[in-house]
């Protein structure tokens, strides 16, 4: 399921981005010493437009400026460990390591579902499926053609010539190429041997673009060419996807309702879970939540009481009023399961030893 985004240049469009302009470098004395009239938050770049609209309804609603900078995932949560933000959002959660650097407990809080797509420039562009090991093969540089037989016998009836397989990759680190490589890592072995998973990875082959709309361009630009995007770009852009055999041994196409039904899994209370290669039936395999970062104890610094309400306050809003803004914007909303285990995180939020959600 990011970074599912400054990475997009079709950002234009939300005219309400102005409120998410954030100045850096506070001390938390200084960042908090100011009005208690705005929150500032930043990290990943894949739900950015989600964000944007959320946080432009919200601040009309509850007279509160929410400042986001969509800076990435990693740099989210530094800036959460440095405390110069009031909450950080990431496109995975937080590794042991980076939970220990933390100077207070953080919790994790799951705001919508997103899918990374496998998108392809072919040839009247028939519809294809893929398997995993293809896939990886794909992007371990081992299939080389599109008419590779690996590929024919399980495309028989699609048109596929004798052309290059050009791989398309993302340059710049991201939640995107996370969930992408995190993928890879649980059905290859031999990707999780060489490559791993990460923000950024060493690619075995291929091109390297910045961002949705560099791989995006890159596809279409090149004839043979095969790369990664979210879903939102895939779909606005009108891009080819591929469907991918999923664990069941079925043939998923990325579609919203696909990407939350890979959420119909147990899920553990602290939704630190990997999505992708979901053990759900109708789930597209390359999936994760995004979160959004933030203290248990909000009673930290030079914070007012007012000011940690406030956060939980918009927490609870985004993964409960605010869902309704989700799924118009091409992600999934929250599964039932998930809001349940949401609640139960917010309402372990205090300040010193008062919870900060009452009443819910």
């Amino acid at each position: 399921m990011k970074a599912l985004r400054s990475k997009f240049a079709l950002l234009a469009v939300f005219a309400f981005s102005a409120v998410l302009i954030v100045s850096c470098g506070k001390s938390d004395k200084d960042k908090t010493s100011g009005t208690e009239k705005e929150l500032l938050g930043a990290g990943a770049t894949f739900p950015y437009p989600l964000y944007s609209k959320m946080f432009d309804v919200y601040s009309k609603e509850n007279n509160m400026k929410i400042n986001y900078q969509s800076v990435g995932s990693g740099a989210g949560i530094q800036q959460l460990i440095n405390r110069t933000v009031d909450f950080g959002a990431s496109d995975a959660f937080m590794t042991d390591e980076e939970l220990k650097k933390a100077p207070g407990k953080v919790v994790e809080v799951p705001t919508c579902l997103g899918a990374v797509t496998v998108v392809y420039n072919l040839p009247e562009n028939p519809e294809i499926k893929l398997t995993p090991e293809v896939l990886a093969d794909i992007f371990l540089g081992k299939i080389k053609k599109w008419n590779d037989e690996k590929i024919k016998s399980i495309n028989p009836d699609a048109k596929l010539t004798n052309i290059d397989i050009a791989v398309v990759h993302r340059s710049d680190g991201s939640g995107t190429t996370f969930v992408f490589t995190d993928y890879l890592t649980k059905v290859s072995d031999e990707w999780k041997t060489t490559v791993g998973a990460g923000k950024s990875v060493k690619w075995p082959i291929g091109l390297g673009a910045k961002g949705n709309e560099g791989v995006g361009g890159m596809v279409k630009q090149t004839p043979g060419a095969i790369g990664y995007v979210e879903l939102i770009y895939a779909s606005q852009n009108k891009m080819t996807t591929s469907a991918l055999k999923n664990k069941k041994g079925n043939y998923i196409k990325p579609s919203l309702k696909s990407t939350e039904a890979a959420a119909n899994v147990e899920l553990p209370d602290d939704t630190r879970i990997s999505l992708t290669n979901t053990d759900a039936d109708e789930g597209y395999p390359i999936v994760s939540f995004t979160w959004i970062l933030l203290y248990q104890d909000q009673n930290y610094g030079s914070r007012s009481e007012e000011r940690g309400k406030e956060v939980a306050k918009l927490i609870w809003w985004m993964t409960h009023e605010g869902q309704q803004y989700v799924e118009p914007l091409e992600y999934a909303a929250l599964p039932p399961e998930a809001v349940k285990k949401v609640e139960a995180i917010l309402k372990t939020v205090n300040f010193g030893s008062k919870p900060l959600i009452e009443g819910k």
